[in-house]
């Protein structure tokens, strides 16, 4: 059996905002500076360098500009609030603690993180790598395959197809159509008004996909349900097209670049020594 280099993509920015989230305490300095998201993102850094020792590793970051899904549907993620100021404040300082660590990041403008992962993900399988994909987020379950599974570090849990399976009742190439049907609250993708994860499920099992569901929709035998559907059959084109990862992005795969370079002790003491990260200092000792 051929040994697989390991290459980890980190969802930077779901990260950032389950680390704020996921610290109830108010972390800050004497200065009154919030740190919790910071605190929380440090600890996930380290335990996926210092657990998983990864060949490759990349940390992929949303970008502030409206994506292709805006233009798609303005109303994308229209239901979200504006980051709070105390997490907002901390935002400039991620990327500069990743390139201190001496690991490659990565955004492009118009696409979304999942994009950037989805996209690396991909090269990285081409390229016999086994991939990691590290996030909690449902989405990415779409690019699981035999040599992508997704680790989320805050469960301490592997998702591989199976999951995929017991999630959505459909394995990873299905995810999108079942997604498509049921849309996405969180990001306020609309779907089929009415049509559930289990109906949607359903149907997926039986026609496979949107587009063969919409060829026989004369086949589906609930009354009530092939009225939804054929009143919101363009919002669920639109958003199984919203909720697919773009696998295609120009992007280079340098591998090269993409390796651990080791810490920059010099920069991180004083970054830690700024945010009066004291354990983490003693951490460096």
């Amino acid at each position: 059996m051929v040994h697989r280099k390991t290459f980890y993509l980190i969802d930077g920015s779901s990260y950032i905002f389950r680390a704020f989230f996921g610290i109830r305490q108010q972390l800050s300095t004497s200065k009154g500076f919030p740190t919790n998201a910071l605190y929380g993102f440090i600890n996930m850094l380290q335990k996926v360098v210092r657990e998983e020792k990864p060949d490759y590793l990349v940390v992929a970051f949303d970008s502030p500009e409206k994506t292709f899904r805006h233009e798609l549907y303005p109303e994308y993620k229209a239901n979200r609030d504006a980051p709070p100021e105390e997490l907002a404040q901390q935002f400039p300082f991620f990327e500069p603690l990743v390139a201190a660590y001496g690991i490659s990041s990565i955004r492009c403008p118009g696409f979304e993180a999942d994009d950037i992962i989805g996209t690396l993900a991909r090269k990285g399988e081409t390229a016999g790598l086994e991939v990691s994909i590290v996030s909690g987020d449902k989405d990415m379950m779409q690019l699981i395959s035999p040599h992508v599974h997704m680790l989320d570090t805050m469960k301490n849990k592997k998702f591989v197809d199976e999951d995929v399976v017991e999630k959505f009742g459909v394995g990873p190439d299905q995810v999108v159509e079942v997604m498509g049907l049921m849309g996405d609250s969180s990001d306020h993708i609309p779907g089929v008004a009415g049509v559930g994860p289990k109906t949607a499920a359903d149907l997926i099992q039986k026609f496979g996909s949107i587009k063969s569901l919409y060829e026989r929709i004369d086949e589906v035998e609930k009354k009530k349900i092939k009225e939804k559907l054929l009143r919101d059959k363009e919002d669920a084109f639109m958003s199984r097209e919203l909720v697919t990862i773009n696998t295609h992005m120009d992007i280079e795969f340098d591998l090269e670049a993409m390796k651990p370079r080791g810490v920059d002790n010099i920069n991180l003491r004083k970054m830690f020594e700024e945010f009066e990260f004291s354990s983490f200092i003693e951490g460096m000792d």
